[in-house]
């Protein structure tokens, strides 16, 4: 058995309250900010499986770059989905939704051309990639995308079909960041 530390000495006492002629403040200068601890886990939104989490929580702990993952409506299931960590990083994942609806997510270094690797379309408009700014476009095959720092080393780009433009804007607008 192992003592328990034990006070040794008097008890302490509290000091008596002395009368004072204004409220006292507060102690001046720096507090210590509480620090929250570790998220167990880090990708606990994201839609699927526990595998599916796992593989997004390993993703975001690996690169250097904020990984997002999607949070969908019931009925949607991963199709495929890879990372690779040479050259940067990159991943890639899609989905499959209700009536034949598709969902795509490239993340990270997956592309070195100008154009972003988008695929061919017109820009309509903004629209958020999670809590990223991105741009819009109506593609030539009827689907959608976003696009975020199209054409730089680090990129993030969504691509819908089945969908319509509300439907796609709403699901991308729901990314999730990987907390890792």
């Amino acid at each position: 058995m192992t003592p328990s530390p034990a006070a040794t000495g008097s008890p302490a006492t509290s000091p008596s309250p002395t009368p004072s002629p204004s409220p006292s403040s507060p102690p001046t200068g720096a507090s210590p900010t509480p620090t929250p601890p570790p998220n167990p886990d880090p990708a606990a939104v994201c839609s699927g499986s526990d595998r599916n989490r796992d593989f997004y929580a390993a993703v975001a702990e690996a690169v250097d770059w904020d990984v997002y993952c999607p949070v969908l409506p019931s009925g949607w299931f991963v199709d495929r989905g890879t990372y690779r960590l040479a050259n940067g990083g990159r991943l890639e994942i899609a989905y499959k939704g209700p009536a034949g609806a598709r969902l795509e997510l490239r993340e990270g270094a997956f592309c070195s051309e100008a154009d972003g690797c988008a695929p061919d379309g017109t820009e309509v408009g903004e629209a958020a990639f999670g809590d990223r700014p991105g741009t819009l476009f109506e593609l030539a095959d009827g689907g959608w995308a976003v696009v975020v720092d199209r054409g730089a080393r680090i990129s993030w780009l969504a691509v819908g079909r089945g969908l319509d433009r509300e439907e796609f804007v709403a699901l991308v607008a729901r990314l999730a960041l990987v907390d890792a």
